[in-house]
């Protein structure tokens, strides 16, 4: 696929924390089921407790940028090459068990065209659309995935911030302030990364080579123990190496915070069973797709729609009418965008994946339209997977289905309690519902799922005063306010706390 480049855009650049934390890192010793590598550097003394926290700060602030997006399609595609990489890390023993009890695990999107993904403290990752867009596999994509996963399952930055005490304070600092300057100015979280970055560059760059070969060495491991072919990492990389000798233009941040020597290169392939980088699977049509979709909604601008090709394989021509149809959606021309579909729908036939993705497509598609029956059409509420419920129950928020949306929808964020866009979706089927109590615990919890507790307490506040006011509307109103009543004290207590550990937030900051 082929699609016009666009200028660059002034944008916070959220890579600058991750490049900071990245290029500015001391090499760690790991333990894995494959042996003990050497041991470079001493444990660190920052506690995984201490470590959450820390993230949690920066995950705060980084949340409340319009750029980092919850797209559940894209989200879903990412998280189902994550899981597999986090159930092998664990039995390899990368992650401790109280790694795996405090930490976040939680990756996010990041709406940037630039190539790139990070890691913070606190188990939050983050991957730019811009890297999904540039990967040809989901082996590709797992491996920077399970690259990024290693360098917090050997406590790469926790190390950092242990051995460069003295530095430590200018350092989170930097990437603090980074992040809180993001909301406000991108011209003043650049400078605050460029500060912390320069002062620290000269001793600590001599540990991010090897801080680099150790999260090849261990992701590798990783990624091959989860099932995905290790061709992934070498393809990734090479791809990485010709871009960085062709282009210096900035569009790859990744090959900043990452430096790709040959060395790492051979060393990945030196890894590879026999013949392996020879054997080429089935064209894979989803990732073709999702790797479309990431391409098209990290623009800010038009974009010329791609045409298929004679030599296009059957994946290609999949992106190609995928790519089409959200084009075409994008604006406004619904009749362009079901004939894209069609073309799409004869690409995936046979594919059950595809096909499913065709529908899910679909099913947005019609909602753009205004047609919520035809979505509804499409997918069942009883959908057991997060993109199929969240479209599905966004075409049944009618008065006569909003009850019965609601009550699917509540039991998915019992299961999934940090799950944003499916409590806003909850609270617009309550209100849908006439049930306006519930309708406001859900924005509540909406905004506590996004680290904003503050508000979440005022908007349960709200929800005591309106009872108050109006006294008991419907019958159940008794147990929702006790519910309410319930959660505005666990909540404000959790704020009472955030505050003790960062006084700043009581001064509003």
């Amino acid at each position: 696929m082929r699609f016009r480049a666009m200028a660059p855009h002034p944008h916070l650049r959220i890579a600058a924390l991750a490049a900071l934390a990245g290029a500015a890192l001391s090499f760690a010793p790991a333990t894995n089921s494959q042996g003990a590598l050497p041991s470079m550097g001493d444990p660190s003394d920052l506690t995984v407790g201490a470590e959450r926290r820390l993230g949690e700060n920066i995950a705060r602030e980084l949340y409340r940028d319009p750029d980092v997006m919850d797209d559940p399609i894209l989200a879903a595609h990412v998280q189902a090459l994550w899981d597999p990489l986090m159930r092998a890390a664990r039995a390899r023993g990368d992650i401790t068990p109280e790694q795996a009890e405090q930490l976040a695990w939680r990756v996010v999107l990041v709406r940037d065209r630039t190539v790139n993904a990070f890691a913070l403290p606190g188990g939050y990752f983050g991957v730019h659309l811009g890297m999904i867009a540039a990967t040809q596999s989901r082996a590709e994509l797992a491996s920077v995935l399970a690259h990024e996963l290693s360098h917090v399952t050997q406590r790469h930055i926790a190390r950092l911030l242990t051995r460069q005490n003295q530095q430590t304070p200018l350092l989170l600092a930097a990437m603090l302030l980074g992040a809180m300057a993001a909301s406000r100015s991108p011209d003043a979280a650049g400078a605050a990364f460029v500060g912390g970055q320069a002062l620290a560059a000269q001793q600590q760059l001599n540990f991010s080579r090897d801080m680099e070969r150790e999260a090849d060495r261990v992701g590798f491991g990783v990624a091959t123990e989860a099932g995905y072919p290790g061709s992934g990492f070498v393809s990734m990389f090479e791809r990485l190496y010709q871009a960085n000798r062709l282009s210096d233009s900035g569009a790859f941040p990744y090959l900043r915070s990452h430096p790709l020597t040959t060395e790492r290169i051979a060393d990945m392939q030196s890894r590879l069973p026999p013949g392996e980088l020879a054997r080429a699977g089935p064209p894979d049509r989803v990732h073709a797709m999702m790797s479309a979709r990431a391409r098209v909604l990290a623009q800010r601008a038009a974009i010329s729609e791609p045409a298929p090709r004679a030599q296009d394989s059957v994946a290609d021509t999949a992106a190609v009418f995928y790519a089409r149809t959200l084009l075409a959606r994008q604006r406004g021309d619904h009749a362009a965008a079901r004939a894209a579909l069609a073309r799409l729908a004869e690409a995936a036939r046979g594919d059950a994946q595809a096909e499913y993705q065709v529908r899910l497509l679909a099913a947005e598609t019609a909602l753009a339209e205004g047609d919520a029956a035809r979505a509804a059409g499409l997918l069942p509420l009883v959908t057991v997977d997060r993109a199929g419920l969240l479209l599905a129950a966004q075409a049944r928020l009618s008065p006569d289905e909003a009850r019965e949306t609601a009550a699917r929808l509540l039991q998915w964020v019992s299961e999934n309690p940090q799950d944003a866009q499916a409590w806003q979706t909850l609270a617009q089927a309550h209100q849908a519902a006439g049930q306006p109590l519930r309708a406001l615990r859900a924005q509540a919890e909406v905004l506590a799922a996004q680290g904003d507790v503050s508000k979440a307490v005022d908007t349960l506040r709200a929800a005591q005063d309106r009872w108050r006011k109006t006294g008991p509307e419907r019958a159940d109103d008794w147990l929702d306010v006790s519910i309410i009543d319930a959660r505005h004290r666990e909540l404000a207590e959790r704020l009472r706390r955030e505050r003790q550990d960062d006084p700043n937030r009581s001064r509003g900051r």
